[in-house]
């Protein structure tokens, strides 16, 4: 039938992150009211986005999975669990099989953790097979400063050419790299596990604005996954932190949500 549509097999899930500086708790309420498939949970500060029994309660109040555990490795979750990384991963995994999520998400060593970064390739590879969980790490990008590339990740911010089984592919990053992102899916092919959909402008800033308010093929990727019927997790991870209330970060929400499904969408194959 002309111009039919299939369901997407994606999901679309939010990030906690979109919804600072609101609560993880208010994270799933708003969530589930907008509609969204599931909520991915950045571990921070809020003893509750530690605390699996307490996420457990929240996705059975609001029947809403949690697809995804983003472990505490960015610069401001340095001293969330301990400055240890390898204690963090384990942890976040434990979380992760405690609340039924598939995924932990994972950032790059930075270029002072040189010990960690050493095995970070093999000890990612070693975790997952004890854990039976994928360890999608993620795409980052080269600090600048005064017009200077500045070595910030060990072994690199691009995951393309390393051995991770699995990678999040983020698109407010491939904008601050200026990577090309559908190559950068390409060449990841069947490693390309989790998508985390923003959008940027080519800054200096990591700017994670609603998908399609810059300049990444953000409705582009999720046509080419939706026409191949991939069937990772879609994160909806934006920046609401400077809206100026409540009903105007529920929008951005909403549009971002919108955006993902319109755009999953693709169209059926033809009936011979």
């Amino acid at each position: 039938m002309s111009g039919a549509v299939r369901v997407p097999a994606a999901k679309v899930s939010l990030s906690t992150a979109s919804a600072y500086p609101e609560t993880c708790a208010t994270s799933f309420e708003i969530a589930s009211r907008l509609g969204y498939d599931g909520v991915e949970i950045m571990v921070w500060t809020d003893p509750v986005s530690q605390d699996p029994a307490a996420l457990q309660r929240l996705s059975d109040h609001y029947q809403l999975p949690v697809v995804a555990i983003h472990a505490p490795t960015l610069l401001v979750t340095q001293r969330v669990w301990g400055a240890d990384p390898w204690p963090k991963l384990d942890r976040a995994c434990e979380v992760a099989a405690a609340v039924g999520a598939g995924t932990v998400v994972v950032h790059p060593p930075f270029r002072w953790q040189r010990e960690y970064a050493r095995s970070f390739e093999s000890g990612i590879r070693e975790l997952e097979e004890r854990s039976g969980l994928r360890l999608a790490v993620e795409n980052m990008f080269p600090w600048r400063a005064r017009n200077r590339e500045i070595l910030a990740y060990l072994p690199g911010w691009d995951p393309v050419g390393y051995d991770y089984a699995n990678v999040t592919l983020d698109l407010s990053h491939t904008a601050t790299s200026g990577s090309d992102a559908m190559a950068m899916a390409e060449a990841l092919g069947d490693r390309l596990a989790h998508v985390h959909l923003a959008d940027g402008v080519g800054s200096n800033k990591d700017e994670h604005l609603v998908p399609g308010r810059g300049g990444q093929p953000c409705a582009q990727l999720l046509e080419s996954l939706a026409a191949r019927q991939w069937t990772g997790n879609v994160v909806v991870e934006i920046s609401t932190r400077r809206l100026r209330d409540r009903e105007a970060r529920e929008a951005d929400l909403a549009e971002a949500l919108a955006f993902a499904r319109l755009n999953l969408a693709a169209p059926a194959p033809d009936r011979q």
